[in-house]
């Protein structure tokens, strides 16, 4: 495919999903009816399509308008490649351009240029303070790859060394002693034999840094109360070798943990009964907005309203609630999100404690996507 017939195929794609399908069904149903498009084709296409998502307000001023057209005319102004270059109606390409497109300087306001929803952008000033700025602006940008370095099968740089020698190019990530951020090579990760004898797994670096906010022991009984695919459970059980329980109120979202544990060497049981008895540590990675991985999944950025957020707000609580109970004496319950958002993260913790005595708070770290990772926070509860 030529760079022009690359963007008028992503200008299709996005018209689509302006209309209401979701990105990912949008690009795997093109990617199924395009058997002609090659390996690289499909990288690009993908890479301005999730570009155009994070970035859809600025880029839809920029544009001058709402539309596939209008997006990927604020992409090219915004990578300063000049539009008339690819916009000339030869081949497959987009026609040209009419004379009232892209003239003139555009004045974009504060949530254009973060690229956030008018009501949203208040919320993220109260949650974050003088880091609203730069981490909205983190937001548009892709994410990096990140791993974790399966301490049940070796060290870190055992595992750099491992990557290396199969050409996937990666270095030690400071946020935790088991990250691995990958600098080249990061669509090679999951068919290495690296990747498939375990020595590493795929997890944000923030996420395995929460995990490292808890002091681990073996022994230990530990709970991963919303399992979801089991990240978190895998990362319990390596730094603690010790068994892990996993459990997820819908089960499906578990199907894959068991076939990742064996890879991983690890012990994790999925319940199939709601957890009951009590435990050293309770860990509940809670349903959010997920404003903290809005680099991986932007369009949750444009879905979210302020009724959603309450919405969540009282499932969180009522996790809180539910989860507590499963602590044993001088236990801890982990509360974290990936979240950005004050009402979901110190809020939800203050409520707790203000509404069940003889629990305090003694350990809170927000993470924030100005520092590699995604954005995601971690809250410590102890009865006393």
């Amino acid at each position: 495919m030529t760079p022009a017939a690359r963007v008028q195929t992503t200008i299709e794609l996005l018209d689509q999903m302006l209309e209401g399908t979701a990105p990912e069904k949008v690009l795997t149903g093109w990617a199924r009816k395009s058997r002609f498009a090659g390996a690289k084709d499909r990288a690009a296409i993908r890479s301005f399509f999730f570009d155009a998502l994070r970035c859809k307000r600025s880029y839809a001023a920029y544009g001058g308008a709402l539309t596939g057209r209008g997006l990927m005319l604020g992409l090219l102004k915004d990578q300063q490649i000049d539009p008339k270059t690819l916009f000339t109606g030869q081949g497959y390409g987009p026609s040209e351009l009419t004379p009232d497109e892209g003239v003139g300087t555009v004045s974009l306001s504060r949530a254009e240029q973060l690229d956030l929803p008018d009501w949203l952008l208040p919320v993220f000033d109260a949650s974050l303070g003088a880091d609203a700025d730069a981490t909205a602006m983190a937001l548009r940008h892709r994410a990096p790859v990140m791993l974790r370095a399966n301490l049940l099968k070796g060290s870190r740089d055992a595992a750099l060394k491992a990557l290396a020698f199969e050409q996937i190019i990666a270095q030690a990530h400071p946020l935790a002693s088991t990250a691995i951020e990958v600098i080249e090579g990061g669509r090679k990760v999951a068919g290495s034999a690296t990747f498939q004898a375990g020595l590493v797994e795929l997890q944000d670096v923030a996420s395995q840094a929460v995990v490292e906010t808890l002091a681990l022991r073996k022994g230990q009984r530990i709970l991963d109360y919303c399992a979801g695919g089991g990240g978190k459970a895998l990362a319990l059980a390596a730094l603690a070798d010790s068994a892990v329980d996993a459990w997820d109120s819908d089960a499906a979202r578990m199907q894959d943990i068991a076939k990742r544990a064996e890879r991983a060497g690890a012990d994790i049981t999925c319940l199939t009964e709601k957890p009951s008895g009590q435990y050293d540590i309770v860990l509940c990675d809670v349903p959010c907005s997920g404003s903290g991985a809005w680099r991986r999944a932007p369009q949750g950025k444009w879905l979210l309203t302020s009724e959603r957020l309450t919405q969540l707000g009282n499932v969180q609580g009522d996790i809180l609630q539910q989860a507590a109970r499963l602590v044993s004496p001088g236990g801890v319950l982990v509360y974290t999100t990936c979240s950005l958002l004050a009402q979901e993260n110190m809020d939800q913790l203050a409520k707790f404690t203000e509404a069940t005595p003889g629990w305090i708070c003694d350990f809170s770290r927000q993470f924030l996507p100005i520092e590699g990772g995604d954005g995601f926070f971690a809250g410590h509860l102890r009865s006393v």
